[in-house]
């Protein structure tokens, strides 16, 4: 199955004035938006000139776009296929801003590109690999908005007031949320502008939300492509008015973009999302649903709680030193309730299983004992916890 490199190779040839913007095109600039792009791109508060990847060859700094290790290898490839060819090698890139807030549980980054036909694509990142951005991702469950959202509805007013022309606005997993969300809360002059609106796997809102932003206004531009295995992607959302594609990735690494499959200049589209994901989000949605405001809270911030009992600052780190983090997160889960402790145990083993898959090679060879570990740990591991009868929320999920 082919996948964004490929397209890169077979179409990477024709300019957009040959080749009209793309959903895939829309992966590869999502894509490109996670490369550490500080002090190289100008920022959103700077008024200086755009600059090219091409050009970014040369600078001294080059190297740092590749700091984030889970995906150096993808990344440096992805940037090879693009200066190989002529549609996004000079492609112009700025205001660029990347903020991450322990005290307020703040992360959030963007930059806007600008084609060679006369439109610009403002992309919103998703969440990076700082425990504070996946902090902020479970606050989406009970807060609206939460600090990245509102960063974003600033951004899009900022970017639009000074590039005229029309507008896309895109983003993969949170960033496909705050594409949507800032679009719904925009200047209604720049809300005009917006010519389509790409979440790729990004989590939706609750309904409340939804009627009280306008979403209505903006529906028609919205492009929501999900993977068959979509999880993330389906949080307070329904595959009915989705675009379900192929993904060479199983479960939840469905949701990395290096995976989603490509036919000729297009993503390859499957039927529907699979049952068994249908089912599981089903029951996620009705479990967050049926909680009120202040019981969502407390599983968020105890969830949190016990991750950063290990000390850790990103998933990297805790993966590293996993032997430590574990003992340190199942400490502290000692002194969680049964019921939500059984939850965290499963949300937390889908975590060690995404970021064990995403290491670099010589943290892989120990990924599958950490999974097997890891699983062992949390199927009775708790002390006091396995005895004791399955809670509802065990049973549903």
């Amino acid at each position: 199955m082919d996948t964004i490199l490929d397209y890169l190779k077979k179409y990477g040839r024709y300019s957009f004035r040959e080749m009209p913007l793309t959903e895939a095109d829309s992966v590869v600039l999502c894509q490109l938006s996670y490369l550490k792009f500080d002090g190289l791109v100008p920022t959103v508060r700077e008024n200086k000139a755009s600059v090219t990847l091409a050009g970014l060859r040369e600078h001294p700094d080059y190297e740092k776009l590749f700091g984030d290790t889970r995906y150096e290898k993808e990344n440096r490839a992805l940037v090879e296929a693009i200066l190989a060819g002529k549609r996004f090698s000079h492609i112009k890139m700025n205001c660029y801003m990347n903020l991450v807030r322990k005290e307020s549980e703040t992360q959030f980054s963007a930059l806007t590109f600008i084609l060679d036909c006369g439109l610009s694509y403002v992309v919103f990142r998703g969440t990076d690999e700082t425990l504070v951005g996946w902090k902020e991702d479970f606050n989406m469950a009970f807060l609206t908005p939460i600090p990245a959202q509102e960063y974003s509805v600033r951004y899009l007013n900022h970017v639009a007031g000074r590039i005229y022309g029309p507008l896309f606005v895109g983003g993969h997993s949170k960033g496909g949320n705050l594409a949507v969300y800032s679009s719904m809360n925009c200047n209604p002059i720049y809300q005009e502008r917006i010519q389509g609106i790409y979440s790729l796997d990004g989590p939706g809102f609750r309904p409340e939300v939804l009627e009280k932003c306008g979403y209505d206004c903006i529906a028609d531009r919205v492009v929501k492509i999900i993977p068959r295995e979509s999880v993330i992607g389906m949080i307070f959302d329904t595959d009915e008015n989705c675009i379900t594609i192929a993904s060479r990735g199983f479960g939840l690494l469905q949701h990395d973009l290096y995976e989603w499959g490509v036919e000729e200049n297009h993503l390859k589209r499957v039927k529907q999302l699979k049952g068994s994901s249908r089912r599981t989000d089903m029951t996620i949605n009705k479990w967050i649903l049926s909680l009120n405001e202040y019981q969502i809270q407390t599983f968020v911030d105890t969830l949190y709680q016990v991750i950063t009992a290990s000390h850790a600052d990103n998933l990297i780190d805790l993966s590293m030193s996993w032997k430590k983090s574990l003992n340190a997160i199942l400490t502290a889960m000692k002194e969680v309730d049964p019921e939500t402790a059984e939850v965290i145990k499963k949300t937390f083993k889908l975590l060690f299983e995404l970021v064990g898959a995403q290491l670099k090679e010589q943290v892989a060879r120990s990924g599958q004992s950490l999974i097997d570990t890891t699983r062992d740990l949390f199927h009775g591991g708790l002390g006091g916890h396995n005895s004791r009868k399955e809670s509802p929320q065990k049973e549903k999920t």
